[in-house]
């Protein structure tokens, strides 16, 4: 039978991240790793572990849809309405980063029930990127988050077997003006399903 996350663990979690560390836990799609997004020094030990480049971004995840919303005032009623019926799910949302008009901001809400069902009581958005070495396989298990990682991390929380496909990447900054979109990581959603929901 798989672990329950319980609402100990979920709080444990949100105490690690909002005391500067970095933890493992389960999303929706595959193993995490996760750090505040204002620590610096945190999201700086995401990318050593990963052995990632720093000038590939990680997204940021709210575990609860409504936080993360209220958190984007500046989004436009029809990218707003977009993410509305995307979220929560196994999609990224890439939106215009209201700091920068080059630049994306990669949003993250998974759809969190049964065993992970206790995670959405976070409050904290996270800095998340998949619980592997740059370019290896994501996780599906916690067995199957390299050794390094699990240990070289200040908190592991164990969801048991997840789907194993990473998100699907779907860019939503042209999506205000004119209805586009584009799909630039096929993934766990399905290209049809994307479709249906932004038609």
């Amino acid at each position: 039978m798989s672990p329950s996350l319980t609402s100990a663990d979920a709080a444990a979690f949100a105490l690690t991240i909002a005391a500067g560390g970095v933890a493992v836990f389960p999303a929706d799609t595959v193993y995490g790793l996760a750090a505040a997004p204002s620590d610096a020094a945190a999201v700086g030990r995401i990318y050593e572990l990963k052995g990632r480049l720093p000038s590939k971004p990680a997204a940021l995840m709210w575990f609860d849809r409504e936080r993360a919303l209220f958190a984007l005032p500046s989004l436009g009623a029809r990218t707003r309405a977009a993410c509305e019926r995307l979220l929560p799910g196994g999609v990224t949302l890439l939106l215009p980063d209201p700091d920068d008009a080059e630049a994306a901001l990669g949003l993250r809400v998974p759809a969190l029930s049964g065993p992970l069902a206790a995670l959405a009581a976070v409050e904290l958005p996270v800095v998340q990127s998949s619980a592997n070495r740059s370019g290896g396989a994501d996780p599906r298990t916690l067995a199957e988050v390299p050794r390094e990682i699990r240990e070289g991390v200040d908190l592991v929380l164990d969801g048991g077997p997840l789907p194993g496909t990473s998100s699907t990447v779907i860019d939503l900054r042209r999506y205000e003006a004119g209805g586009a979109w584009e799909i630039v990581r096929e993934g766990a959603v399905a290209r049809a399903a994307v479709a249906a929901a932004l038609a």
